[in-house]
């Protein structure tokens, strides 16, 4: 049976990755990524990835789900930025 952090754990990743779709699919539909900054994407995708490998060193689901998942949400947001124009 799960404990209170994983129960905690597992909801706050469903929220924040959750929250983050409706970027996503607006920026995809649009085809435009311009509002947001290489800097950024560079930045939280980094994030992402060392909260996944610390998700992955403590065995905790939660924290691998949600940061891989928005992981790639944001290659998603990179990649239509790239289409654009490239990394300038």
């Amino acid at each position: 049976m799960p404990n209170f952090t994983d129960i905690t754990g597992s909801f706050a990743a469903i929220l924040t990755t959750l929250s983050f779709l409706p970027q996503v699919f607006k920026t995809w539909r649009s085809g435009s990524a311009g509002d947001f900054s290489w800097i950024w994407i560079a930045g939280f995708g980094a994030g992402l990835a060392l909260w996944l490998v610390y998700g992955l060193a403590l065995g905790s689901l939660p924290l691998v789900a949600a940061n891989g998942v928005t992981l790639s949400l944001v290659l998603a947001i990179a990649l239509v930025k790239w289409r654009e124009g490239g990394p300038a």
